[in-house]
């Protein structure tokens, strides 16, 4: 489940200095597939998928739902980032929004991830007063781990999944009464 209420679905895009974070169009099918076959975006997630079956499945539109944004730089998608709630893969994160992130591995140490991340956080902060969101990644995801670093996640608790040790942080939104 996806539901991020009461947030209201889709925003109008989120600029930043250089990125437009929007919803998913049919010209970012190409992209998300590059993204879901990469050996390298999928080295901390269990691997890359067959390129032969994304091709298969993928709808025209790939991946349009709620709290899915796709980044833009110049024209085209870069990578995508996730707010979503009660994916139940993680039981440290039901009921609450979870950040998800993938870029190419050609926008890779340009900030890009950070940028974008920043964004939808902020945005996030302001239309879900209050509301922690967390995040998950594999200690041995160095960028990763950097990236929840340098967002202000704050570690709650390593543990071992999927096979390897894994890092579980959350952000608190600055409110006003902080």
């Amino acid at each position: 489940m996806t539901d991020l209420a009461p947030v209201a679905w889709p925003p109008a895009p989120i600029r930043t200095e250089r990125l437009v974070l929007r919803e998913p169009e049919a010209r970012d099918r190409a992209a998300v597939i590059e993204l879901l076959a990469s050996p390298q975006v999928g080295a901390y997630l269990g691997g890359p998928r067959p390129r032969d079956e994304i091709e298969r499945t993928m709808p025209g539109v790939p991946g349009r739902r709620p709290g899915l944004f796709a980044v833009d730089l110049d024209g085209a998608m870069i990578g995508q980032v996730t707010l979503t709630k009660d994916t139940g893969h993680l039981r440290q994160a039901a009921g609450k929004a979870e950040l998800g992130y993938l870029f190419l591995p050609t926008a890779w140490g340009h900030g890009y991830a950070s940028e974008a991340c920043a964004a939808v956080l902020e945005w996030f902060a302001g239309a879900a007063p209050g509301e922690p969101v967390v995040l998950a990644t594999q200690t041995a995801n160095v960028r990763s781990m950097r990236l929840a670093a340098r967002l202000g996640f704050i570690e709650v608790e390593r543990f071992q999944a999927y096979g390897a040790e894994q890092w579980f942080g959350i952000w608190p939104p600055v409110t006003p009464s902080d």
